[in-house]
């Protein structure tokens, strides 16, 4: 663990930093599986909704 210590002998803990970097834009076959999978998502909650319809 990584720890600082002061000149009273007194320790500080910090955590530990993930290393950073760029996030980089998707590319047209990911944007094209996001809208199917945003579509397949929407056809289910609108099919729950029809199911709650029906049963109750």
């Amino acid at each position: 663990m990584r720890y600082t210590e002061d000149e009273t002998g007194v320790l500080n803990n910090f955590a530990v930093e993930p290393k950073m970097y760029e996030a980089e834009p998707p590319t047209g076959a990911e944007k094209r599986n996001y809208i199917i999978m945003g579509s397949v998502a929407a056809s289910l909650v609108v099919a729950l909704f029809v199911v709650a319809a029906a049963v109750s």
